[in-house]
């Protein structure tokens, strides 16, 4: 934990123990279910739940704000996201079944109320979104023509409604097809530990 509040200074008491349960209860599940690599799980706070959380470095989303995590495994970067702001609406989902029935059991015994997951593959959601995230879940092009169709065209907050992505190693391939909007932030601009080296924000308005 000590990791989340030497970057997030301001978390409520009920935000603090949200993410403090994550820790035992994602080493619980993933010894049934594997949603974290077994090498990693040790590594949740920073490889995982702090890597989430790096977007609202970017954008403080208004209340109410609706946001979509598409292929989110086993709840990341939607549920550390939702503890961070429990005045807007996220909903996760994932082709996987397994990985979303962790993602709501996590869901569920934290007490998230603003947080839904569902097993749904990205080509059958309808729904409309302000923000879609995401992490290395496929190359930016593909996931941009996938979520077009589930992006508001109402704005709620200063930055334009579109899609915000994690991902590692060289993206200039991905972005090059959206070099004159797209914007990309070095992870290791917020974040001293080395891991963060060479991981990166896409954010891509659509």
């Amino acid at each position: 934990m000590d990791i989340i509040t030497k970057y997030f200074t301001s978390l409520t008491d009920r935000q603090i123990k949200q993410i403090g349960m994550l820790y035992d209860l994602y080493h619980e599940w993933n010894a049934k279910i594997n949603v974290i690599s077994r090498q990693d799980i040790d590594n949740i706070y920073e490889h995982h739940v702090l890597h989430s959380m790096s977007i609202a470095k970017a954008v403080s989303f208004r209340s109410g704000t609706s946001i979509l995590d598409l292929g989110c495994g086993g709840g990341f970067p939607g549920i550390p996201l939702a503890i961070l702001f429990p005045e807007c609406r996220f909903k996760l989902i994932d082709g996987t079944g397994k990985k979303i029935h962790v993602a709501q059991e996590v869901i569920n015994a934290i007490g998230l109320e603003n947080c839904v997951a569902e097993h749904l593959r990205g080509e059958d959601e309808k729904g409309k979104f302000d923000f879609v995230v995401s992490r290395a879940v496929m190359p930016l092009p593909d996931l941009a023509k996938l979520v077009k169709k589930n992006i508001s065209p109402v704005q709620h907050n200063a930055l334009g409604n579109g899609i915000l992505c994690l991902k590692g190693g060289d993206v200039q391939s991905e972005t090059q097809p959206f070099k004159k909007i797209v914007e990309v932030q070095e992870l290791s601009s917020w974040f001293e530990e080395e891991w963060f080296k060479e991981k990166h924000l896409i954010y891509l308005p659509l």
